[in-house]
């Protein structure tokens, strides 16, 4: 999406709810830490690229234009090692999934067993909204921090995450 306005525009005034670029506790210790925004505006990746092991080694993106199509001739490629995909709560498009392979629900929402984040792909783990549908962001936390412990269980063979 594009990156919304720093103030308010004529059409958001008080006291409807401000819709401006808010930069949270997370994103201000990123740009200390790396000296910029770590949020990339109208962007969408359009391909995964991993090594002869299949790990992931980076990623190539495309800049959207005000109608969300891709711009030709702004592809880049970044490197990656851990990709998380925040699909929003109308639950993941079908591309997705099916780029994984995945199985879904009769809700459209991946499959997973019951108290497992494991998307039935090797290496592939689901939570928050693609797991369990619309739900409160109270849910996604808990949801991303249980995958978080999976994960780390599944990559060391242990984990020390609560």
């Amino acid at each position: 999406m594009p990156k919304a306005p720093d103030c308010r525009g004529e059409r958001n005034p008080w006291p409807e709810w401000p819709r401006v670029c808010k930069t949270d506790y997370g994103q201000e210790e990123a740009i200390a830490k790396f000296g910029a925004d770590p949020r990339i505006y109208q962007t969408t990746v359009t391909r995964l690229i991993s090594d002869k092991d299949h790990n992931l080694t980076a990623i190539e993106t495309v800049k959207l234009g005000d109608d969300l199509k891709p711009v030709p001739g702004t592809e880049e490629t970044r490197p990656c090692q851990l990709l998380l995909i925040a699909a929003g709560f109308l639950g993941p498009r079908k591309e997705v999934p099916e780029a994984f392979g995945l199985e879904l629900t009769e809700r459209s929402n991946v499959k997973t067993p019951a108290g497992s984040y494991f998307a039935g792909v090797p290496k592939v783990f689901s939570a928050g909204d693609m797991r369990r549908g619309q739900s409160l962001v109270v849910w996604a936390i808990q949801e991303g921090r249980a995958a978080a412990r999976e994960v780390d269980e599944f990559l060391m063979g242990y984990t020390g995450l609560n």
